[in-house]
């Protein structure tokens, strides 16, 4: 994989350039003081797209406002009608997103380095201070299990798998149907069980193999003026639609968590389902594609920190939700809602900014270069800088 250092004594042959690592998602470590300039293209590890920066700043403003709604869409109809029509494609638009900046990954060592240090190791570490924070605070014996993720931590495990099999879908003819084939499969059976929270990583599984296949110009077709008009109706239509299933739809189809009989419904509806939702998803990740800012936004910079702002704002709405914030009378109103709704997006905001990652990066992004061995080909190439630069 790698050329061979030339021995002492032997002709020196220039050594090949090191390569950029693979960008990932949520939260790729491209430098923030990288000159902030428009590429002409979308080049994962090259430079920074703004319109994907903006588009997971939104996603996971997105996430944390529906996470907010939880202990109070219960009293709203209108509020669960919105909670249910953002469920159906945040996490779509996220993990579409998640695929595409996965494309370049192989298993090169560099890249199975990052996929350590930037999804194992904060997987570890929040699955284990999110029982050690809920026992700190209500005074429970909540088990620590690596396993079993918790609540927000499925992510993480879900993405460590997909990105492993990402050779495997470069290699398959039809990478998207077989991936939608073990979707609709996994809706059909219960016993797959809770380790690693294997249903959301089966169900989700088409929207990263999407990902996977998609090309920049693919982006390029939902920014069309004409997209975003249509997007409006169509949006309209689907807060129409989400308000009359409130009291005909089980939410927890949009969780993809739980298999059909789980849900109570006959198995051949977890197929159906399946179709369904993927079908509305990616219809409604479109519109939300086609408003997102293509320009330089106050907020692009915050893109980059979304792994962040998704890791930690979790502790803030457990935090109200263990304190009992959320059952306050006023809060159930349209204005207390209202008011949920901007907190949550402020507070996952600070959550993406710089100093908040300075903080926080030994957990998400350490660098652990004790953890692994040396690449032979990389201390080469250190070796021969300084001789070069003395002319040997």
């Amino acid at each position: 994989m790698f050329d061979a250092a030339s021995s002492p004594g032997q002709n020196r042959r220039p050594l090949p350039p090191a390569q950029q690592p693979a960008d990932g998602v949520p939260a790729p470590r491209t430098p923030t003081s990288a000159p902030e300039t428009q590429p002409k293209a979308d080049r994962p590890g090259k430079q920074r797209d703004s319109f994907f920066d903006n588009a997971k700043y939104l996603a996971i403003v997105l996430v944390a406002m529906g996470h907010s709604w939880e202990p109070l869409k219960g009293d709203s109809r209108i509020l669960e009608g919105v909670y249910t029509v953002v469920y159906a494609f945040h996490m779509p638009a996220f993990i579409i997103i998640s695929g595409f900046f996965s494309r370049s990954f192989d298993m090169r060592p560099d890249r199975l380095k990052r996929l350590i240090t930037g999804v194992v190791v904060p997987y570890v570490l929040f699955e284990t201070a999110y029982p050690l924070f809920k026992n700190a605070v209500t005074g429970a014996h909540e088990e620590i299990s690596l396993l079993d993720p918790w609540y927000l931590t499925w992510f993480l495990a879900a993405l460590f798998v997909w990105r492993l099999t990402t050779p495997v879908w470069k290699l398959v003819r039809w990478p998207l149907p077989v991936a939608l084939g073990i979707a609709m499969l996994a809706t059909v059976s219960p016993n797959i069980g809770d380790d690693l929270d294997l249903q959301r990583v089966l169900q989700f599984l088409p929207y990263f193999v999407l990902g996977l296949c998609m090309k920049p110009e693919h982006f390029h077709l939902v920014r069309r003026r004409w997209v975003r008009i249509v997007s409006v109706p169509v949006f309209a239509v689907a807060l129409a639609v989400g308000w009359w299933a409130v009291p005909r739809m089980a939410t927890g189809w949009f969780y993809h968590r739980d298999s059909a009989q789980e849900l109570g419904a006959p198995w051949w509806c977890g197929p159906v389902m399946t179709l369904a939702l993927m079908g509305c998803s990616l219809a409604l990740t479109a519109c939300f594609f086609a408003w997102v800012p293509r320009r330089r936004m106050w907020f692009t910079a915050l893109g980059a920190g979304t792994l962040y702002g998704y890791l930690l704002h979790g502790f803030l709405v457990k935090f109200g939700d263990y304190r009992g914030w959320f059952e306050h009378a006023w809060l159930h109103r349209p204005l207390g809602e209202i008011l949920v709704t901007v907190l949550a997006a402020a507070a996952v905001t600070v959550l993406c900014t710089g100093p908040v990652r300075r903080v926080f990066r030994f957990a998400m992004e350490p660098r652990m270069e004790w953890a692994f061995r040396q690449d032979a080909a990389a201390l080469a190439r250190e070796r021969q800088k300084p001789r070069e630069t003395a002319g040997v």
